[in-house]
């Protein structure tokens, strides 16, 4: 189960999420899956976001919810208590990949250097993220690590807009990528449910 590679194939966008209101997490993630996609990860950075997070796996069994910004093992065990169907983290300690690893959920643990990368393939997983995918060296980066890593699939994340995506979508080794784009904040507190379902269709016809 740790190994997020099924996760990756879901869309060829992960709608990366922040919700302040609970109020607003369901209405965001079935506009998603009116769009066509089926997947959202969720960050812990709200101190209502596990609320957010329960709401949607209780109420939305059409969408893949994951948590997202997991900093440490409580944080990780409190998200799949909540429902959290895989766990994201930006990056990755011993500690912390050690006891998300324990937990029987996928995991996407974020690396952004080729030691990391090498760490975490030696734990036995092949699906990451990249993170910051944009200041971490983009696109170049990861075409560079392809080769001499070829067993490595990347979900990048950080400074991806609609524009850019395909660039990385292009490469071997990438998956799919992680967007903040199709809930902009805006749009969520305005409830203009309408854009994020266009902005996700355009995300899913990327694929």
């Amino acid at each position: 189960m740790a190994d997020a590679t099924s996760v990756l194939h879901v869309s060829p966008v992960i709608p990366v999420v922040t919700i302040a209101d609970p109020q607003h997490a369901v209405p965001v993630a079935r506009a998603l899956v009116d769009g066509g996609v089926r997947i959202i990860e969720l960050t812990l950075r709200t101190d209502s976001a596990l609320e957010s997070l329960k709401r949607i796996a209780n109420e939305v069994p059409d969408i893949l919810v994951g948590a997202g910004t997991i900093l440490s093992p409580a944080q990780a065990d409190d998200a799949v208590a909540a429902g959290a169907q895989f766990l994201v983290s930006p990056g990755v300690t011993p500690t912390l990949l050690d006891h998300m690893l324990q937990l029987d959920v996928p995991v996407l643990p974020g690396v952004a250097t080729v030691g990391e990368v090498l760490g975490v393939l030696e734990r036995g997983l092949t699906a990451m993220k990249f993170f910051p995918a944009g200041p971490a060296g983009g696109p170049d980066y990861l075409a560079a690590i392809g080769a001499p890593i070829p067993a490595v699939q990347f979900c990048p994340t950080g400074g991806i807009s609609l524009a850019s995506a395909p660039e990385y979508l292009a490469l071997p080794n990438v998956t799919c990528v992680g967007g903040s784009w199709l809930t902009p904040r805006a749009a969520v507190e305005g409830e203009d449910w309408a854009k994020i379902t266009r902005l996700a269709q355009g995300a899913a016809a990327l694929a």
